[in-house]
């Protein structure tokens, strides 16, 4: 059973529909029992990072999401649910995040040109073999696959974990992994095909 975490932040329903669509078996839970009983763990989150941090922390999940991945258990994080998985954020001052992922969130105002909008909205694709590591997550995934973005930070100071980056003026992270670890920038279940395989693959490791 794949377990969507339900902490007050994310778009849980619409993720959840995607794992129906893929014929995965999935539910959304904010109980620890529930959670500790998974197969595997989604963190997903829209917003803003300390909000959710707290909210994650308040409901008394972060440390439990923190001991089911150094155990072993398969853990994705999606769109703000991946950038918590790194070490900090300096989005509103700095918080500090999971700390399961080496690196830190920043604005994406002090890399990218003048002239791009931001968040960032849209379809990008996926730069992958550059980075010469190969993710099971990414095993029905081909390079320069378009992906739905939706942010205005990303992380960086990640290239032990990067899998993927994408394009916009200049090189984002897009994707990252670390052994059972795995984070989305962009959202799989908004993503079509690509998204659905995506999250296939992540629920059959």
């Amino acid at each position: 059973m794949t377990v969507i975490v339900d902490y007050g932040v994310g778009n849980l329903f619409s993720l959840k529909s995607s794992l129906k669509y893929i014929g995965v078996d999935s539910i959304v839970s904010g109980d620890p029992e529930t959670i500790a009983n998974a197969d595997r763990i989604i963190l997903p989150g829209v917003g803003a990072f300390s909000d959710a941090r707290e909210k994650l922390r308040v409901n008394g999940l972060d440390e439990l999401v923190i001991g089911q991945a150094k155990n072993g258990k398969p853990l994705m994080g999606i769109c703000l649910g991946m950038q918590m998985l790194f070490e900090r954020s300096y989005e509103y001052g700095l918080t500090q995040g999971l700390g399961l992922i080496k690196g830190e969130v920043r604005s994406i105002s002090d890399v990218v040109p003048k002239g791009y909008k931001i968040p960032h909205i849209g379809w990008n694709s996926l730069r992958k073999s550059e980075y010469g590591r190969k993710s099971e997550v990414f095993k029905y995934t081909s390079e320069g696959d378009y992906v739905y973005f939706v942010h205005s930070f990303a992380a960086m100071d990640c290239e032990d974990s990067l899998i993927a980056a994408t394009d916009y003026g200049t090189l984002l992270t897009a994707a990252v992994a670390h052994d059972n670890v795995f984070g989305m920038q962009f959202h799989p279940e908004k993503s079509g095909e690509v998204g659905l395989r995506i999250l296939k693959a992540f629920c059959e490791i």
